[in-house]
């Protein structure tokens, strides 16, 4: 991979970077492309998530607990007020952005976020509201809750998430299992169906719990809970054909994967992984494969640490039409995953060691592909093909 820097001011256009100074820019050798890297923004806080608003401004999450807002390739100094109190707790904070598939009709916007009870222990949460106030001035009104994890714990880490709507309008936020011992035992509490860690949960758009979710009739269950026997889910994306959602998800010492989501199904952890215990490298569970329980469709071993996926749908990059996109913490990189269907064909590695952590990736409405870097110092990079 050749990286070569120049300087380049690009003109003004939606979802462009509006200079007002020359921006820094690389050109990087892939398998199919140079592509051109350019940093839009800097200072941002750990950023988390990305949206994009129909009229050309993006809504950026910091897990501090500020959603703030980019509008012709500047960072608005005032952060959008209203939104719900946000924990900054380890790993959690103010998570994934969404907008509802109609938002054009009815303005809703969803988040994640981590929150704390009164006996200060933390949970991810879900909530949403419409886009106010003035544009100068912005804040989230009519804020519902939709969803509280339950039970919280005093862990600082594996909160998930990620959300995704899927083409029927369900809802889908991804949830870690915490990696504690202060409530059901660590790890296990993604084997337990009374508990809403290391699951897939399922809603309507408001909150409502669908009536065919796999577990609405079971009484030990929670009804909310779509899939389980996950580890730490932070990316999630539907697929552009089938319409099914695909996660990943952090595994300990190597094992992240990759995973279709089918109703009830059990994904193995803690019982089956591919990764082993932190430090001492002992097997975890019982194997790699166990009864009943799904198997990855791919792993990573040694760990790349995933965060943020998406599929390309774009006519920016058509050689990479149908490609999965994920962003790596660990290995600091973008991996593109080449598939046939359901099957996994090649990888390559993007990026790596250029940028630092990859947090999120997304495809925006321009045809190129985003990405958030995650550090207190974080960028908000565009990356487009040299034409």
């Amino acid at each position: 991979m050749r990286l070569v820097p120049v300087i380049l001011c690009v003109s003004s256009a939606i979802f462009s970077c509006c200079c007002q100074l020359a921006l820094a820019q690389t050109i990087v050798d892939t398998q199919d492309y140079k592509v051109r890297v350019t940093k839009i923004i800097e200072g941002l806080y750990h950023p988390w998530g990305i949206a994009f608003l129909p009229d050309g401004r993006m809504l950026v999450t910091e897990r501090l607990g500020q959603l703030r807002i980019v509008e012709s390739g500047k960072l608005l100094v005032a952060p959008v007020a209203g939104i719900p109190k946000v924990t900054e707790h380890g790993q959690g904070g103010l998570l994934d952005i969404a907008l509802h598939p109609k938002y054009a009709e009815n303005g809703w916007i969803y988040w994640s976020y981590n929150a704390t009870d009164a006996a200060r222990m933390h949970g991810t949460e879900l909530a949403r509201g419409k886009l106010g106030g003035t544009r100068e001035m912005p804040r989230m009104i009519d804020v519902q809750v939709l969803f509280r994890m339950q039970p919280k714990s005093s862990a600082g880490q594996h909160f998930g998430s990620r959300i995704v709507f899927d083409r029927q309008g369900y809802l889908y936020l991804t949830l870690g299992d915490r990696g504690d011992s202060t409530s059901r035992g660590a790890a296990q509490r993604a084997q337990q169906l009374n508990d809403h860690a290391g699951k897939s949960i399922r809603l309507h758009d408001d909150g409502r719990v669908p009536a065919d979710n796999p577990f609405v009739k079971t009484p030990t269950a929670l009804p909310e809970i779509f899939s389980w026997g996950h580890r730490n889910m932070q990316g999630a994306a539907l697929h552009p054909d089938t319409g099914r959602v695909w996660t990943h998800e952090h595994g300990p010492q190597g094992g992240d994967e990759i995973n279709i989501l089918s109703a009830s199904a059990n994904y193995g952890w803690p019982v089956i992984s591919y990764g082993v215990n932190y430090g001492i490298g002992s097997k975890i569970g019982e194997g790699t494969a166990g009864p009943g329980m799904m198997q990855p469709l791919l792993y990573w071993v040694p760990s790349i640490a995933p965060s943020g996926m998406a599929f390309y749908s774009g006519k920016n990059f058509p050689k990479w039409k149908g490609n999965l996109f994920v962003g790596a913490l660990a290995k600091q990189l973008l991996m593109r995953v080449t598939l046939d269907g359901e099957k996994v064909v090649a990888q390559e590695r993007i990026l790596e060691g250029k940028l630092g952590r990859i947090r999120d990736v997304r495809e925006g409405p321009d045809g190129n592909l985003y990405l958030l870097t995650d550090s207190a110092n974080g960028e908000l990079i565009r990356l487009e093909p040299v034409k």
